[in-house]
């Protein structure tokens, strides 16, 4: 299946691939998938978790095969069905599926918080519900899924330890992160790295609304001098907040850390186009302090 729909930058889009398991619909965003694969063998890995299925080598690429029943506390993907291959926080992995439905643009003003809507097991992995065509599909947090199978793949706090000794800054910063984990491990990372003066909101449209009212207030400079975003998140993505931001003459001069697991090639070109200063994978909290320290660097 071709998974290349073309957007426009900045529209506060998505794409979302709907594919089966067990009978229900779920989503995943069509910048984390590389290519859909009709399921082929793998080889089992001796003491692996229990969602991993085993590797398999196509085109010389070594991929991790993840059961995403198991995941979903479901059961067990038969020797049959889909493999989507996707890339995301710089790595390769193949999630077992039953079925592939096809390819939804929506906004993410559609895209609902799932807080009290599904069932407990599920609500941890699930970053949004869309209804669509009389039907709720869950977009799930693939990050979550494969951070909770292999810790390592998440941020490294300990990235920060390397860094050594640090003087307090004061430059304010503002912060635009859906997920909750991540929004307190990036305020506790940067607090850990000496900046103090941070706002955190859960999403774009937050961020964008703090940078409004503090024009309207004329504290624009004491309150943000460096943004750092996410490109997945409900109401407006990171990408569209870059757009408004750089489109502004009085924001433009502010730079903006695109800080994302969908930092690829084609995102980046993206990011540049929009106006973005740096775009740096998720993993790299010790890489992000460094650019923060350049950016603000008076």
């Amino acid at each position: 299946m071709d998974t290349k729909i073309l957007l426009e930058n900045g529209t506060n889009e998505l794409e979302v691939l709907e594919f089966i398991l067990d009978g229900n619909s779920y989503g995943i965003n069509v910048a984390k998938v590389k290519e859909i694969i009709t399921y082929q063998p793998v080889t089992p890995v001796p003491n692996a978790h229990p969602s991993i299925e085993g590797i398999f080598m196509p085109r010389e690429t070594m991929i991790t095969a993840i059961d995403l029943k198991n995941c979903l506390q479901r059961g067990e993907c038969s020797a049959s069905g889909l493999f989507i291959i996707t890339n995301f926080n710089k790595l390769d992995i193949a999630f077992h599926v039953d079925n592939v439905v096809g390819i939804h643009r929506v906004s993410w003003r559609d895209i609902i918080k799932p807080d009290a809507t599904v069932s407990t097991t599920e609500e941890g992995i699930s970053t949004g519900i869309i209804k669509y065509d009389n039907k709720l599909i869950i977009i799930l947090d693939f990050e979550k899924i494969v951070s909770d199978i292999n810790p390592e793949t998440g941020l490294k706090i300990t990235d920060i330890d390397e860094l050594g000794e640090r003087e307090r800054s004061d430059v304010p910063i503002l912060i635009a992160e859906d997920s909750v984990l991540l929004n307190k491990l990036i305020v506790d990372s940067l607090k850990k790295a000496g900046y103090q003066n941070l706002i955190h909101t859960k999403n774009g449209q937050e961020a964008y609304d703090v940078i409004q009212d503090c024009k309207k207030d004329g504290t624009l400079k004491d309150h943000v001098q460096c943004i750092i975003t996410d490109i997945e998140m409900p109401l407006m993505d990171g990408h569209r907040l870059t757009k408004l931001v750089k489109e502004d003459p009085e924001t433009a001069d502010i730079p903006i850390i695109i800080f994302s697991s969908l930092v690829n090639d084609e995102m980046k070109r993206k990011g540049e186009a929009l106006g973005a200063n740096v775009q740096l994978s998720k993993p790299e909290i010790g890489n992000l302090v460094r650019i923060i320290d350049e950016l603000t660097r008076k």
